[in-house]
């Protein structure tokens, strides 16, 4: 009598760790040991085709084809003729659908849909084929595509002194650096929600416990927005970070260059000079912002020390050393975490270190930096600014005045 319950509890058992010959020869071998009747009870208890366990039984008795080699389940030429060989058209299609738009015809299918597997084994169906959203996977696969998010690198215009541009002031960068002078790299920071929201990245926390933060993103008028202003010294590797609280302009950002300038760099320099700052082309320390030249005229009068300062071409912000010596390792080490306060802001800033020795030190400018101020053309002749023979809209020195 066949013992049906002992064959599935040993099916169950090793059908898991089987692969296609493996699973063959086990059932050919428990209806070949059940008996008259075997290869029916079997069938049944596994689910197994009679067919496959007759053919596992051939093996048994060597009277099948020759087998596979030990490296393959299956013979060569096995199994059902793929697609991509029954249906000739079939990859030129796929690849006409994931194109990019600017390729193709401005009616062709999904041009305007998401271009997500269902959708595009939707399309092929339309086009005459039939394929399921699993095989397009291993077909895209296979012609090398994979999911890819937007990745900023167009820098907008291109003037054609940029290179030039960025050969100047790299000129700049070592002459001051050989002078012992100190030359820094400056810019403001993604300007931050204060409060219990969300925080890109995540964090170690028990499993199944995420810290709650609110469902949506508005300011909370009594926490407002950070505004953090960055400077980086090249030579030293070393940061400061102003934490504003009111608006990111020209006066704002010069007064974390004079804070900087009190609290690290008069003690790292004592000798200096001249001071070298590198800027982005626009923002608060913009190249065309007039506020801004007017309070470096207040702070080389405060140093007794010229300024020099060279901007980065339009449209190369991303270039800027300080994003990618200080700014982005900030964003590492605050990623999962809310900033619920500007306390909170200014202790993670100076938490901030890498394994080159970055040190940071941060204070939260507590000041208020009016909008809209205007500079006359008079206080602008004021200014005591030579603008240098290259670019000299880019590249320009404020000397204190005489006392």
């Amino acid at each position: 009598m066949i013992d049906h319950a002992a064959i599935r509890l040993r099916y169950e058992a090793l059908d898991p760790l089987l692969d296609e010959r493996g699973r063959r020869r086990f059932v050919a071998a428990e209806a070949l040991a059940a008996g008259r009747g075997g290869v029916a009870a079997v069938s049944g208890i596994t689910g197994i085709a009679r067919s496959t366990i007759n053919r596992g039984l051939a093996e048994l008795r060597g009277s099948a084809a020759p087998e596979a080699p030990l490296d393959r389940v299956r013979r060569t030429g096995g199994g059902r003729p793929s697609l991509v060989a029954t249906d000739p058209t079939l990859l030129a299609d796929l690849k006409t659908l994931v194109e990019p738009a600017t390729r193709g015809d401005p009616m062709a299918p999904l041009l305007w849909t998401a271009k997500s597997l269902r959708n595009l084994a939707a399309g092929l169906g339309e086009l005459g084929h039939r394929i399921g959203h699993n095989v397009v996977a291993d077909l895209l696969r296979g012609m090398g595509y994979s999911l890819q998010a937007n990745r900023k690198t167009l820098e907008g215009s291109n003037n054609p002194d940029r290179d030039a541009q960025f050969g100047y002031i790299n000129e700049q960068v070592k002459g001051a650096l050989a002078a012992n002078q100190p030359a820094i790299s400056v810019d403001t920071k993604k300007k931050e929600l204060v409060g219990n929201f969300k925080n890109a990245g995540r964090e170690y926390r028990p499993k199944g416990q995420p810290e709650p933060v609110q469902v949506h993103d508005f300011v909370i008028p009594q926490l407002g927005r950070a505004a953090p202003y960055g400077v980086y010294d090249i030579s030293d590797n070393t940061g400061w970070v102003s934490v504003g609280i009111d608006h990111d302009t020209a006066s704002f950002a010069v007064n974390a260059i004079r804070r900087w300038w009190q609290t690290m760099g008069c003690e790292r320099y004592p000798n200096a000079t001249r001071l070298l700052i590198t800027a982005d082309c626009g923002g608060s320390n913009g190249a065309r912002v007039r506020l801004w030249k007017r309070e470096l005229q207040v702070l080389a009068n405060e140093l007794s020390m010229a300024i020099t300062i060279c901007h980065l071409p339009p449209g190369t912000s991303k270039w800027n050393k300080i994003e990618h010596r200080l700014f982005s390792f900030i964003t590492q080490n605050w990623r999962g975490k809310p900033l619920v306060s500007y306390q909170t802001i200014v202790q993670l800033i100076a938490a901030t270190t890498t394994k080159t020795g970055l040190k940071v030190q941060s204070e939260i400018d507590t000041n208020t930096y009016p909008k809209g101020i205007k500079v006359t053309d008079a206080e602008m002749d004021e200014i005591n600014i030579r603008r240098h023979d290259f670019h000299g809209d880019w590249n320009y020195t404020i000397s204190p005045h005489p006392r």
